[in-house]
């Protein structure tokens, strides 16, 4: 008699990816349940699926609704605004979680995930990645689009390749937008959208920008993937770019569809970097 298979619970943070999860997991005949985070995870998304709504901080709360409903794996899912520790207001359960995770607390995100995720694993849980359950997530190596990076374009390419692999390094960003050489600006805590916005601001006459996303140097992959979506597009249509480089093998294209068709409708190119080429002197390979 075969084994029923593991209930999957969702720690939500924004946009549609979480329930994107919640569907291909129901789909593969999984048991669903959602964590929204308050203030992060969007109603409408959640609302197909059996969730409840929990502000960040109260994590004896997330945990056991978690194990009310039988989750034993675990996916961490959507955007969230890393809050200040003064506006966690954690409960009794999350100042003890605090305390375990220490230092981690105040380091980079990459940090801070990793040790969020061995908290998990010691509350019981196995933390998987979304890419995971959304098996055909993950961006392939090469042009998906009908507009391809021109030669101008590739040494954006190269050069913000360069760029986020040393804020990577420091645990700082995923992203950087750069123009004819010219770093405009980097990704930070206010993340892809603000960056963009900023990006609209700063560019400079001539060939558009070009959007680099790329994984941190020895980030845990099942935890703040990089992420690109019809949204990104648009913004960066709307910040004169002409495409976005993301690391293939990698990079989750939610609503991969959507993303490619705005991609072409916005004159975009979506260009998926190839691992050989993300050392140098061998890149764009594909």
């Amino acid at each position: 008699m075969s084994e029923a298979p593991r209930a999957l619970g969702i720690l939500a943070g924004g946009g549609a990816l979480p329930g994107q999860v919640a569907a291909a997991a129901r789909a593969a005949g999984r048991p669903v349940f959602l964590v929204g985070l308050e203030g992060y995870a969007e109603p409408a998304v959640l609302a197909p699926f059996a969730h409840e709504f929990v502000r960040l901080g109260a994590a004896g709360r997330i945990l056991a609704l978690l194990r009310q409903h039988e989750c034993r794996d675990l996916v961490l899912v959507g955007p969230v605004r890393r809050p200040s520790i003064f506006d966690l207001r954690p409960d009794a359960e999350g100042a003890r979680i605090l305390a375990r995770i220490g230092r981690a607390a105040f380091a980079g995100d990459d940090g801070l995930l990793a040790a969020v995720v061995r908290v998990f694993g010691t509350e019981g849980f196995a933390v998987i990645g979304a890419h995971e359950v959304l098996t055909e997530a993950l961006g392939g190596a090469g042009v998906l689009t009908q507009r391809a990076p021109d030669a101008a374009a590739r040494a954006d390419i190269d050069r913000g390749i360069g760029v986020v692999q040393a804020l990577g390094a420091v645990d700082v960003g995923q992203g950087c937008v750069v123009q004819q050489g010219i770093v405009l600006c980097v990704e930070a805590i206010e993340g892809t959208d603000a960056m963009l916005l900023r990006a609209n601001a700063l560019k400079r006459p001539g060939p558009g920008g070009v959007l680099v996303k790329l994984v941190k140097p020895g980030q845990d992959r099942r935890a703040d993937l990089p992420t690109i979506g019809p949204g990104t597009a648009q913004a960066a249509a709307a910040a004169g770019l002409r495409g976005i480089a993301f690391e293939a093998g990698g990079t989750i294209l939610a609503e991969r569809g959507e993303l490619i068709a705005a991609a072409d409708r916005y004159g975009l190119f979506l260009f998926g970097i190839g691992p050989e080429s993300l050392t140098q002197g061998n890149r764009y390979d594909g």
